[in-house]
C-alpha cells in the first residue's frame, strides 16, 4: 500500500526518478479505485438507458461526479511519477508529449507504455541517484 501512495505524497514533484514499482503500483491503486467507483456507480441505479429515455440514477450520479472528482486531482500526481519514470530510463519528461499528437498518438502510447516497462538506468543518471540503491545496498554490493 506505500507503494501505491507513494505519488501522493510526493504529489507535484517533476525532479527525481520513480522506479517501475512505485509507477505500476500507483497506476494499480488508480484502477482499483475506478472500477470500485465505477460499480458503486451501477449498485446505485446505473447509467441509464438512452434507448428507452431512462436517464441516470441520482445515486449513479454521486459515483460518476465522485469519480469524475478524482481523475481531476490525480491529475497532476499522475504526470508527475511519469516524468519521473521516464527521468528513471534517462530519458527526458517532454517524452510525454509524443501522445498528444494526433498523427502518431497511437504509435506514441505505446513508445511511452515502452518506456515505463523498462528497467532504470543503473546508478547515478543526470536526473538524480538511482532510487533502487540505498546507502547499505551500495556498500554491499560494491
Amino acid at each position: 500500500m506505500e507503494w501505491m501512495l507513494m505519488p501522493l505524497r510526493r504529489y507535484a514533484e517533476f525532479s527525481g526518478r520513480s522506479q517501475r514499482k512505485e509507477y505500476w503500483m500507483f497506476v494499480l491503486f488508480q484502477v482499483i479505485v475506478f472500477i470500485a467507483l465505477g460499480l458503486l456507480a451501477v449498485m446505485f441505479g446505473g447509467f441509464g438507458d438512452p434507448t428507452t429515455g431512462e436517464e441516470i440514477s441520482a445515486g449513479a450520479m454521486v459515483f460518476i461526479v465522485i469519480l469524475g472528482l478524482f481523475a481531476l486531482a490525480m491529475f497532476i500526481p499522475n504526470l508527475a511519477v511519469q516524468v519521473r519514470r521516464l527521468h528513471d530510463t534517462d530519458k527526458s519528461g517532454w517524452w510525454i508529449l509524443i501522445g498528444l499528437i494526433p498523427i502518431v498518438n497511437y504509435i506514441g502510447s505505446i513508445v511511452l507504455l515502452v518506456f515505463f516497462c523498462l528497467e532504470g538506468t543503473k546508478g547515478d543518471n543526470k536526473f538524480g541517484t538511482d532510487p533502487k540503491m540505498n546507502e547499505n545496498v551500495g556498500e554491499v554490493f560494491r
